[in-house]
């Protein structure tokens, strides 16, 4: 078991799991590659939380949804993910009225390699921790970010990070959209 978390620099790890992408009948399930944004040219924002049916995940899962369209405007693809099964999944979606239109696949670590792969695995309860993902085109993490079990994550600063990384410039402490960067303060000089 890996206690090392994959940090950015790194190549992605290559996967292909069952993933819950809608509560139709028959059109619950796929099977989800790492290839699933890249194929595309697209940037990934995985993210993870610790277990099904828990009080602070299903807070970040809406949040994320509800900044779905501010994912996709970045051509970035949303893919969440925990060591629950597939099953389980669909399940909580169809009971949990904040997660039943969901834009996004809920990925199915059930044998927990990919989180253990990513070292994000917790080593006692052997669930991931909060962790999240970026992702360029090219499968290199270029952003990580881990919580503990207990605290949420704040799904605007993940989006802060995103267009901060695809300026491809220098962004000072606090940067926003929109903002100049500083490379371009320090072209003007």
């Amino acid at each position: 078991m890996s206690n090392r978390v994959l940090s950015v620099g790194s190549q992605f790890p290559a996967f292909k799991k069952k993933a819950v992408v809608s509560i139709e009948k028959g059109k619950e399930f796929t099977d989800l590659t790492n290839e699933f944004a890249s194929k595309d040219g697209k940037w990934t924002v995985m993210f993870w939380w610790p277990k099904d049916f828990t009080f602070v995940c299903p807070t970040e899962i809406a949040e994320f949804n509800k900044k779905a369209g501010e994912f996709s405007d970045r051509d970035t693809v949303l893919i969440g993910a925990s060591t629950d099964s597939e099953f389980v999944h669909a399940a909580w979606r169809r009971d949990h009225a904040d997660l039943r239109d969901l834009k996004f696949p809920m990925l199915a670590d059930t044998s927990k390699s990919l989180a253990d792969e990513l070292g994000i695995l917790d080593q006692d309860e052997k669930i991931a921790y909060r962790a999240t993902y970026i992702i360029d085109p090219q499968g290199i993490v270029r952003w990580v970010s881990i919580n503990d079990l207990n605290v949420g994550r704040n799904v605007q600063e993940v989006i802060r990070v995103l267009d901060a990384l695809q300026t491809d410039e220098l962004c000072p402490c606090n940067w926003k959209k929109g903002e100049e960067t500083l490379t371009t303060q320090l072209s003007l000089n």
